[in-house]
């Protein structure tokens, strides 16, 4: 395990930032746990990284960046599901393609979806009606004070939509090892959302599920590795129902659907787009022209545009609809997870 000194954060975000964190050490084995706690006590911030997929650096971090590449995927099995630990640094999207390659079905509506499989729980990924928390059965994690390893169930993740135990009070005191699956043999197609309500529950196999996701996303996001970016930057918000009468009252074409009693869900990108954002530019920093969730940096974009971007954009939603976006990415500034 080798600790590095002033280390550029430029290959490890997939905005392209080229912010530096204090210290980096790459931790690819277990036999490297046990060596965490006093090192960690010799930093006063840790921030644990996966693909970095879902960050905005904002400023240098003065701390340590526990970089997690623990691979491995074990399988077993009972009479109704295939059970899965997988390595915390393990490719998201490549566990999905392994899984449906060993005829597994059930992780396909989460396809292509960037970062590791140890982040996946801490934002608890979701898309096309199906949520990480749908199939996870457990989470294995390392108490970076004491040493300890633990296993939390799934029921106790406190998982919700884009959050979990580990964005609340686990936050920046554990590092997550492993992930547990659980698959069912007898597999049954999601295909609620409406992109994939084109095909149909009788014959349609998990890899045509698969490769329908993979074109959704490819014709509205943008490839990280072609144009810097964390997804969709903002969450869908939730609003009261009287607050939707009252908006649709104004626009009827504006879409949403409830999720508890008198508690309307609406997505984020048309508030964006309807405000007249798509496509927008300050500096380098932008709006992905074909999907307004979506922030860019176009090559030379500063930390400092893409949060002011950030920010307008959020403020001239609230003062035009009355509702309030929070950003689903992270955003890190020197001391750890700040506001945007």
């Amino acid at each position: 395990m080798q600790i590095q000194s002033d280390v550029s954060l430029l290959p490890f975000n997939t905005f392209g930032l080229d912010v530096h964190c204090r210290a980096l050490v790459t931790l690819d084995s277990l036999a490297d746990l046990p060596q965490l706690p006093a090192l960690v006590r010799q930093y006063p911030l840790v921030l644990p990284l996966g693909g970095g997929s879902n960050m905005l650096f904002c400023e240098p971090f003065d701390g340590l960046v526990l970089l997690n590449r623990l691979k491995g995927i074990k399988v077993t099995q009972d009479e109704q599901s295939y059970l899965l630990e997988v390595g915390a640094g393990e490719g998201w999207t490549e566990l999905v393609d392994w899984t449906l390659a060993q005829g597994m079905g059930g992780l396909e509506n989460l396809s292509l979806i960037p970062g590791t499989v140890g982040a996946a729980p801490i934002q608890n990924i979701g898309a096309y009606g199906l949520e990480l928390k749908d199939r996870c059965q457990y989470v294995d994690y390392l108490d970076l004070q004491s040493g300890e390893c633990h296993r939390l169930a799934a029921d106790a993740c406190q998982f919700g939509y884009r959050d979990s135990i580990f964005k609340g009070q686990l936050q920046g005191k554990v590092l997550i090892t492993a992930v547990g699956l659980r698959l069912n043999k007898k597999w049954t197609p999601v295909l609620d959302y409406a992109p994939l309500s084109q095909l149909t529950y009788d014959g349609v196999t998990p890899r045509q599920v698969s490769e329908l996701v993979k074109k959704v996303r490819r014709a509205k996001l943008p490839d990280p590795s072609q144009l810097g970016n964390a997804g969709s930057f903002y969450k869908n918000p939730t609003i009261t129902k009287t607050s939707f009468e009252a908006l649709k009252k104004v626009y009827a074409d504006l879409p949403g659907y409830e999720v508890s009693p008198g508690q309307i869900k609406v997505p984020a990108a048309w508030f964006i787009d309807r405000a007249g954002w798509k496509g927008k530019r300050l500096g380098d920093a932008g709006v992905h022209e074909h999907q307004a969730l979506v922030l860019v940096n176009h090559g030379r974009a500063r930390a400092v545009d893409i949060v002011e971007l950030a920010r307008q954009i959020r403020d001239d939603v609230e003062n035009k609809f009355g509702v309030c976006l929070s950003p689903e990415i992270r955003v890190i500034g020197a001391s750890g997870e700040i506001p945007l």
